[in-house]
């Protein structure tokens, strides 16, 4: 998880929103993952996929982004730490299903965002703690909305994830293609202590030296339903463990399907 109260400190577990960062890859994983390293660009349409423009005028971070996936005609689901925190500024524009970092797809604005009311803007392992939100778009859309997943695979199923980040650890350069990178469920022990759990899941690249980055928290890692679609199983949250850097992994997702009942209730709610 990723927050600009910690990025003021310059703390060792510093949590970015969105594309936020500080000195080395480990500091910044913990807010803003998702901004691939070492992935490819995208081999395949993702109508679902959207982009949060959003900068942090006071740490210098003045063209970030955050990845969300839209779930719903009017609404899109990302991390809480994107749409929450202390001089975070959102454009209030969602980007849905383009390719492309800045153009092309449909572009709404933001009417609202709901902030999961357990998110605790923290560092370490509590920064992750229900780090999900929901996004209201004034108007609906006709992208195609992904569905979420009853379950998330047994660890060692293969899964995929998107983003628009920075591909180089260390560095703010965003990809201006969508970059995705192949990756698989990882047993809770193959993150650190403590990090995930049944809210979190721990993800492992299947390519070597290659996991999310800086830029794209709260943009979805994906799983193949039984009819070969893809369905949305987490949520970009931040490093998998303390002290690393990006490309070295692992990473943690927010796990959607243990939030369905809130997201359903949330969006009938709100609408």
């Amino acid at each position: 998880m990723f927050s600009l109260k910690s990025v003021r400190r310059r703390t060792a577990h510093t949590t970015l929103v969105g594309a936020l960062a500080v000195a080395t890859c480990a500091t910044l994983m913990t807010g803003s993952a998702e901004a691939i390293v070492n992935g490819r660009d995208s081999t395949e349409r993702y109508p679902f996929m959207a982009t949060i423009p959003e900068s942090a005028p006071e740490q210098g971070v003045l063209d970030g982004t955050c990845g969300a996936s839209l779930i719903d005609a009017q609404w899109v689901l990302t991390a809480a730490h994107c749409v929450q925190g202390d001089g975070l500024q959102l454009e209030g524009t969602v980007r849905i299903g383009s390719e492309q970092r800045k153009s092309g797809g449909t572009v709404r604005a933001i009417e609202r965002t709901v902030v999961h009311p357990g998110y605790v803007n923290g560092e370490g392992r509590a920064a992750n703690k229900d780090d999900i939100a929901l996004v209201r778009l004034d108007r609906p859309v006709t992208e195609q909305p992904v569905r979420i997943a009853e379950r998330p695979g047994r660890p060692g199923t293969p899964t995929r994830i998107l983003g628009f980040g920075t591909t180089v650890d260390s560095s703010f350069t965003f990809a201006p293609r969508m970059q995705e990178l192949d990756t698989r469920r990882g047993a809770e022990a193959e993150c650190a202590p403590g990090y995930a759990d049944r809210t979190r899941l721990c993800t492992i690249s299947r390519v070597p030296d290659a996991m999310a980055c800086f830029g794209d928290s709260g943009g979805p890692q994906l799983q193949k339903g039984r009819n070969g679609r893809w369905e949305l199983i987490g949520t970009t949250s931040g490093p998998g463990a303390p002290g690393v850097v990006c490309s070295a992994g692992p990473g943690l997702y927010g796990n959607v399907p243990a939030y369905a009942d809130w997201i359903r209730k949330t969006i009938k709610r709100n609408s």
